[in-house]
């Protein structure tokens, strides 16, 4: 027997075959990472690439101008990171998903962190800006005329449209003859030949600056009487539409006891940093404060404030009821008629889902309005039809009632759709195997029909809850929140979380942006709650089923 000194052979293959090889061959990847770059593709990248430079410079200057040296970094870590990532041909599934991962954090987690951060402060009317700025629109409000006060030819000006646009005031110095520009942020001289003055001293043309008509300033009159312009010794404001005066400050801040006095009649309102307010003695605030860092006594005054937690509450429950029934009774109502449509002995299918989808076709807006119509107790539709003498939105329940039917007129189709769709799924043996065991139509669709439909469309159900829980149009379209009670008018019988938020941030009686923030946060938890909870019940109703 004789021993080879040369290593073990090399494995025997079979005639014909190629030799396993695992993995791409080493020509294939270098082919792969070497691709040429067509002209096309370069200049796709160099204007793409182009592009995300001059954003980076666009958003670099108000970072530096605001100190926001964190940001700044960030800014430019990012800028290095895409420009490395797609001038280098490595990382080829980055390339794609980093994309859409920055338009998630700029779309979807951003906003959710701003909404987060806001709700633990007091931002909304009167709480906007600094206390630099509280403290500038206080004095500024308190200017009046006194005895001796500088008067100015008035030009009304603006650099937009002449019913919309900013409104600037173009005055002319008696004394020097210099012509100012000025608005909520204060005085600018402007260049002598860059304007034309009239021998009364007002401004007939300046360059970049439409002057407004009288009629034009009649209709903005309003807007003409609130400008405040400060100066350094008080304010300017018109008087009338031609004249302006330099006035002076009543109430003046004093620094030494951080308090803002009032020369006519003596009061103090003292800085409160808890509140962002001047508050006096005698508790009364001044409308102008600063925006300031709270804690948690938003989320405190949701759950224990009478005035904020009752309506809450209330909301609460109804918006449950109104997601649930919105959601329920569509899948209801649109499986049934799926059931019925898709029994082999039904004639006409095609033309029967043609005329039941057409709900589905009609924009929802339009729908709202016309079903909001639909419903008038003067003139509507459906009393008119049917004979009734019913207030439908004038009535809490009534109300509620129409809301739900609105919705299932809007609802169904869409569920008669997929449920028609996860019917053809199901085989037909299971059903006529349990018809062969004896089972009833009921029994087989309660055993089998039924348990692989909810598999199918548990997915789609939980998705429609969370979108009917938010759902503002089918609300604010229809009721507006309404009907209300006369103690209470910010908060509606048919509101929505969704709708009651909104009228917080935006409603007329003041903008409370903080609250309307802390409210968001308790609807994003419940929604997520609800929709984890539903999940996790669907993926091991999916395992008993499989």
């Amino acid at each position: 027997m004789s021993t080879s000194l040369s290593g073990p052979e090399p494995a025997t293959q079979a005639p014909g075959r190629e030799p396993v090889r695992s993995g791409l061959p080493r020509t294939s990847r270098d082919a792969r990472n070497h691709a040429p770059i067509t002209a096309t593709g370069l200049i796709v990248k160099v204007v793409l690439l182009g592009l995300v430079a001059g954003i980076a410079i666009w958003a670099a200057f108000p970072l530096v101008e605001a100190g926001m040296w964190i940001g700044l970094a960030i800014l430019a870590v990012t800028t290095a990171g895409l420009f490395y990532l797609y001038l280098t041909r490595r990382h080829i599934p980055a390339k794609y998903l980093v994309p859409g991962t920055l338009f998630l954090i700029a779309f979807q987690v951003f906003p959710v962190l701003y909404t987060a951060s806001t709700a633990f402060t007091n931002f909304g009317d009167g709480h906007r800006g600094s206390k630099d700025d509280a403290i500038v629109a206080i004095q500024t409000s308190s200017v009046k005329q006194v005895p001796g006060s500088t008067e100015y030819a008035l030009s009304i000006a603006t650099k937009g449209d002449p019913t919309t646009g900013p409104l600037v005031f173009l005055v002319t110095d008696p004394k020097t003859g210099e012509v100012s520009a000025g608005d909520a942020g204060g005085l600018r001289k402007l260049d002598a030949a860059e304007v034309t003055v009239s021998p009364t001293g007002k401004v007939t043309a300046a360059n970049g600056y439409t002057i407004l008509n009288f009629g034009q300033a009649s209709g903005r009159s309003p807007e003409i009487t609130n400008l405040v312009v400060p100066t350094p010794g008080g304010a300017l404001r018109s008087n009338g539409l031609s004249r302006a005066y330099e006035g002076k400050a009543v109430r003046a801040y004093d620094a030494g006891c951080d308090c803002v006095k009032d020369s006519e009649t003596g009061k103090t309102w003292t800085a409160d940093e808890a509140t962002g307010s001047f508050v006096a003695a005698d508790g009364e605030r001044l409308a102008q404060g600063w925006k300031v860092n709270v804690g948690v006594q938003n989320f405190s005054r949701v759950l224990t404030d009478p005035d904020i937690s009752g309506p809450f509450f209330g909301t609460l429950v109804w918006n449950f009821a109104f997601a649930i029934g919105s959601t329920g009774l569509t899948f209801l109502l649109g499986m049934a008629i799926a059931l019925a449509l898709h029994s082999p002995r039904m004639k006409g299918t095609n033309l029967y889902r043609v005329l039941l989808i057409l709900p589905y076709a009609m924009p929802s807006f339009a729908m709202l309005l016309v079903w909001r119509d639909m419903f008038n107790s003067d003139f509507g539709l459906v009393n008119s039809l049917f004979g009734l003498h019913v207030d439908w939105f004038g009535e809490a329940w009534s109300a509620r009632s129409a809301v739900l039917l609105v919705q299932l007129w809007l609802g169904y189709p869409y569920m008669f759709l997929v449920a028609t769709g996860a019917l053809q799924a199901i085989p037909r043996e299971l059903t006529e195997a349990t018809s062969v065991d004896g089972a009833s139509p009921w029994q087989s669709f309660k055993s089998v029909t039924l348990p692989l439909l909810l598999v199918a469309l548990s997915p789609l159900l939980i998705a429609s809850f969370a979108y009917n829980f938010n759902n503002i149009n089918a609300i604010w379209l229809t009721t507006e929140g309404g009907p209300f009670a006369p103690d209470n008018p910010t908060n509606g019988a048919t509101d929505l979380l969704i709708t009651y938020t909104y009228r917080l941030a935006f409603g007329a009686q003041g903008a409370e942006f903080g609250m309307a923030a802390t409210v968001s946060i308790f609807i994003f938890a419940i929604v997520a709650t609800v929709s984890a909870i539903s999940f996790s019940r669907t993926r091991r109703q999916e395992d008993v089923y499989s």
